[in-house]
């Protein structure tokens, strides 16, 4: 990676890959929690309001219609994978975080002559399983969106 003046060249190529990886990553992640807590959530609270509303000799219409808001919520968790997708866009951002904290810090792999190649080779390589995971997952649920 070309430095100037002991710091990283924000223009090579290479840095921003990372950067912009590492800022989807991130982005994607913390939005496919915030879908899959809210359904979660959603979920719980009308699950729960399916027995009050029954207690409540409410038209049987109108409790199976709230039941139905439950099945149709875990439906969608499971076509858009949020929780699937949260825990593997995190645990990308964290590796690719890893990797741009040890370059920056001179240390572990890094302490190689050739550090701007050894940084491609393992950010490709996290990206490139991140890919492969990504795909293996959605051939065993060819009907999953993703």
């Amino acid at each position: 990676m070309p430095e100037v003046g002991g710091s990283v060249d924000e223009n090579d190529p290479v840095w921003v890959r990372l950067n912009e990886q590492l800022r989807w990553y991130s982005t994607k992640g913390a939005l496919a929690q915030r879908m899959y807590k809210r359904v979660k959530f959603g979920q719980i609270a009308v699950g729960a309001a399916v027995p009050v509303v029954a207690a409540l000799s409410a038209p049987a219409g109108v409790t199976a219609s709230i039941a139905a808001l439950v099945v149709i919520a875990e439906g969608a968790q499971q076509l858009f994978q949020w929780h699937t997708n949260w825990l593997r866009y995190r645990g990308t951002a964290e590796a690719l975080k890893r990797e741009k904290y040890l370059f920056l810090a001179n240390t572990g792999p890094y302490l190689s002559t050739d550090r701007r190649a050894t940084l491609i080779e393992r950010v490709e390589s996290v990206l490139g399983n991140e890919n492969t995971g990504w795909l293996s997952e959605h051939e065993r649920r060819p009907e999953t969106a993703g």
